[in-house]
């Protein structure tokens, strides 16, 4: 069995609201699509979200990139040489993992196929008997988190996320507090600054004043790339530390472990390229004694089915956060959520049905490469 051919899709999900971080604002997200064919007839999906923020992708540039990089490289291919892919993929251009992520997705869904396994089942079996996600709240005057937060707990969402760091730190602190006032002092809350605070010294203050909200973990709180800031700040706070933009290649997980730089690390198929290489980020922390989480770029069912299959997988990988299908006021696949579980279908590949008539209207444009 070899890949013979691809589409590509460049295209447009609109969000239901805005999703504010502390970086950006998204009234939609833009991702492609790869759809990769084999000789034998089978079909596999993959998905990029690219990042110019985290990763340096640009939606526009990473579909040229896997229009004229990276699908000729895995024509002619079989997808069960999955290492070999990545070996031709980084050997073609350096850096673009989303795009990378893209095809090796696309694969692990023609090796399920191919097998009628479930990914999971190629990449370890079941290691947890159900996904549970939270909450996530983008960044909006504290009043609103809290009612908004309020209403979740009451939807029946077990955990929640609260997104911070556009601001002022005070502005945060009195967001969080609010928040907890809100909901109580038993439902997990997880805050994700994504960088904001930027400096070791603001984040140890800040944290600091946070100790009595009792958080979960405190997601990447300065500048990513400054490991040992990072192992500062977690020396000088008793909150657990989760980085996230921090972690992006092996190299960054092994520095991670070398610092004892974090508690947690978040690794994204995004940023790592795929399943592939976010597995071997996942056995390293596990190694190391560092708790894994799958996160999010806001993927549709495609990517977020992805990351949950690694979830799944795993031990060590113990939450996920892809909630990306529930932002969307429209989307393309039919991956399960049913509060507070995700429901992975247990059908061969990503056990995701892709309708092609939704991914069409959603498409910007598109491109064909064959061998």
């Amino acid at each position: 069995m070899k890949i013979s051919k691809a589409e590509i899709y460049a295209v447009n999900f609109p969000l239901k609201e805005p999703f504010i971080i502390s970086y950006a604002s998204y009234p939609s997200m833009a991702a492609i699509i790869v759809r990769l064919q084999t000789d034998d007839g089978l079909v596999g999906y993959g998905e990029a979200v690219p990042d110019e923020h985290v990763t340096g992708e640009q939606v526009d540039a990473a579909f040229e990139i896997l229009k004229y990089v990276l699908v000729p490289q895995v024509i002619g291919q079989s997808p069960f040489d999955i290492e070999q892919i990545h070996h031709l993929m980084d050997a073609a251009i350096s850096g673009n993992p989303a795009a990378k992520a893209a095809i090796d997705i696309a694969c692990y869904d023609l090796m399920g196929k191919a097998t009628g396994q479930p990914v999971y089942n190629l990449i370890g079996g079941k290691a947890h008997d159900n996904l549970q996600y939270p909450k996530v709240l983008s960044i909006e005057a504290p009043e609103i988190m809290a009612d908004k937060a309020k209403k979740a707990v009451a939807q029946g969402f077990s955990s929640l996320k609260l997104k911070v760091g556009l601001d002022e730190a005070a502005l945060d602190i009195e967001r969080i507090y609010a928040v907890r006032e809100a909901v109580g002092d038993e439902v997990p809350i997880r805050i994700d600054v994504n960088q904001g605070w930027k400096t070791v010294g603001l984040a140890v203050q800040t944290i600091n004043y946070l100790e009595g909200a009792n958080l979960t973990w405190i997601e990447q709180p300065i500048r990513m790339g400054n490991i040992r800031g990072l192992a500062e700040v977690r020396r000088k706070v008793s909150t657990p530390i989760m980085a996230d933009e921090s972690v992006q290649t092996m190299e960054d997980v092994l520095e991670i472990i070398r610092l004892e730089a974090a508690d947690y690390i978040n690794i994204k198929l995004m940023k790592a390229g795929g399943i592939f290489p976010a597995i071997q980020m996942a056995k390293a922390a596990e190694a190391a004694g560092i708790i894994a989480q799958i996160g999010s770029m806001v993927e549709s069912s495609v990517g977020s089915a992805a990351g949950y299959h690694a979830v799944m997988s795993r031990k060590n990988i113990q939450t996920a956060e892809l909630t990306g299908p529930l932002l969307f006021a429209e989307e393309i696949g039919n991956l399960q959520y049913d509060l507070p579980y995700v429901k992975l279908s247990g059908k061969p590949g990503l056990g995701v049905d892709v309708d092609m008539a939704k991914l069409e209207k959603l498409t910007i444009k598109s491109a064909k490469v064959e061998g």
